[in-house]
């Protein structure tokens, strides 16, 4: 019946999926209630209500379902939903969810140890964090581990791991990714200095709207250096 009801949601049929999640939330089904708050609180299948959603998220995660506790924690980071921002709150809640194998919950637990961010500031474990994300795919978590390799924070500075990460991020089009690896190129750390390739990245970069390789790409033009 899950199962109906997420091929239902990701058909987009809304309405028939919003009436079968809230028959296996009524059941106790906590996958369905995480999906259900996550409803209500984007107004699919029904109208806006907080509230239901904050509720339901609690309730799942008082189940310890992954997803209820990283939403809880969404809700806490930000101040959203009826709770207070509680960024204590926040960080315990995506750890939680992180050591229940949440690509984006790692990301999130590493960037809050790595800025200090409710909870001590701490590199090596924001790297050990970022490295899991990684393992999973997730390009931010990419990028921002090339970010440590790169300064040597947290971990031995590393120029091929810098390279590889960053690389990683910018072929799953992360216009952070895209134009960290520019800089690479740019100044030869970790690959054969190329302002060809480093150039393109950037562009690239730009065309997603990143800022700063923007400035670069505008500056270049007015100095009739490039054409974009």
């Amino acid at each position: 019946m899950i199962k109906k009801a997420h091929r239902l949601y990701n058909e987009q049929d809304f309405k028939t999926a919003f009436k079968l999640y809230t028959e296996l939330a009524n059941e106790g089904d906590v996958d369905a209630m995480t999906s259900l708050g996550y409803m209500y609180q984007n107004a699919q299948g029904c109208e806006k209500d907080d509230a239901k959603a904050l509720q339901l998220y609690k309730k799942a995660a008082e189940n310890k379902q992954p997803y209820a506790l990283f939403n809880l924690a969404l809700l806490y980071m930000n101040g959203l939903g009826g709770v207070a921002h509680d960024q204590f709150k926040a960080h315990e809640l995506y750890m939680e969810a992180a050591v229940r194998e949440v690509p984006q919950a790692m990301y999130e637990v590493a960037l809050m140890l790595e800025r200090g961010l409710g909870c001590l500031q701490n590199y090596s474990e924001a790297a050990f964090w970022y490295e899991e994300g990684a393992k999973r795919g997730h390009i931010e978590s990419f990028n921002n581990l090339g970010v440590l390799y790169k300064d040597g924070h947290g971990v031995e500075m590393n120029e091929t791991r810098s390279f590889i990460c960053f690389k990683k991020a910018a072929e799953g089009g992360l216009a952070e990714g895209l134009y960290n690896l520019g800089m690479l190129y740019d100044q030869g750390f970790g690959c054969e200095q190329n302002h060809e390739i480093a150039l393109d990245y950037c562009r690239q970069a730009a065309y997603k709207g990143h800022i700063k390789a923007k400035e670069i790409i505008t500056t270049l033009q007015e100095k009739e250096k490039i054409v974009f």
